[in-house]
């Protein structure tokens, strides 16, 4: 029969940090397994805003830091707005994580986070950062730039009201107020993605937010975005809206998100046959689609499997 310590290392192994932590707490918890199972929780739901517990080691939490959007301006280091690398190694282990636990709603909630936040992963390659606001007005500002023009002619930038309104904001929020910066980043930066990708792939008249780029880079943002547009009006984030976190109340089945994953793959290799390959992934080729995203190789990454880890260490200290 197993053992109460076997249960608590089973739970943890399958990322169910939340309730190791109940089971763990009261008279005589663990601290250093209560924090830790915190840190995992967060990670799996995706919630990177908090990471500094005592009991989490420096080896986990600078790697989760390098993940999470900066909280405020001037924060060092930028994290996520520094580069998405990290971030799509992460989003794909959760991912997995919650393909192998059957939570398809998180898991199609997961995939419209990287869908929405693609174009940056692209744009990462000739910018140098993902759209860090601090840094975006030089890359798009200027003579001859139509950026954040909300009177700009409409036959001449194709961004609707809400693209235009964030690009506005993002070149100058960098210098607001914390509660502005985080307004920001939870309402309008995903919508930048969005204006860049436009920039990139749908307009018949670049302004000089494109026409300042080589010919090289101005290949790569428009392959990259026509790519990371396809995917967000693939059939498997469209499954986003059959799922709780969308307009309806049915949750897909596995079989359902297989079959759109298959559907949504053979359309987007059609623009790169990467995505055809076998690389290992539990949806196959969508490791594939984010490293032809990114132009360097993007793996799942193991932040989860070792905070789980960690708990279990914890658990017999």
């Amino acid at each position: 029969m197993d053992t109460p310590r076997d249960t608590l290392v089973a739970l943890a192994r399958r990322y169910s940090f939340a309730d190791v932590a109940a089971l763990t707490e009261g008279a005589g918890g663990n601290t250093a397994v209560q924090q830790l199972c915190v840190f995992g929780q967060r990670l799996l739901e995706l919630d990177a805003e908090d990471f500094g517990t005592d009991a989490v080691p420096d080896r986990l939490r600078d790697r989760a830091i390098a993940c999470r959007m900066p909280q405020a301006p001037d924060e060092v280091p930028r994290g996520a707005l520094g580069s998405l690398r990290p971030v799509y190694s992460w989003l794909l282990e959760a991912i997995a994580a919650r393909w192998r636990r059957r939570e398809t709603a998180a898991l199609v909630a997961t995939l419209h986070i990287t869908s929405e936040y693609a174009p940056l992963l692209v744009w990462e390659r000739v910018l140098g950062h993902a759209g860090d606001p601090a840094r975006l007005p030089a890359a798009v500002g200027g003579p001859g730039s139509r950026w954040g023009d909300l009177d700009a002619d409409p036959r001449e930038c194709p961004h609707p009201k809400p693209d235009r309104s964030a690009a506005r904001h993002a070149v100058r929020v960098a210098a607001e107020p914390i509660t502005g910066w985080l307004t920001y980043l939870d309402r309008q930066h995903s919508t930048t993605a969005h204006a860049l990708a436009m920039c990139a792939a749908d307009c018949a008249h670049p302004c000089s937010v494109i026409t300042r780029l080589s010919k090289e880079d101005e290949r790569t943002v428009a392959e990259g975005c026509r790519l990371a547009l396809a995917f967000a009006e693939s059939a498997v984030v469209r499954l986003r809206h059959s799922a709780p976190v969308g307009h309806g109340f049915g949750v897909p089945s596995t079989d359902e998100v297989t079959d759109a994953w298959q559907r949504s793959r053979h359309a987007l290799g059609r623009l790169d046959r990467k995505i055809f390959s076998d690389d290992g992934f539990p949806l196959p080729g969508l490791s594939s689609l984010f490293t032809a995203l990114a132009g360097v190789p993007i793996i799942p990454g193991t932040l989860l499997a070792d905070t789980a880890a960690a708990v279990v260490d914890a658990l017999d200290g």
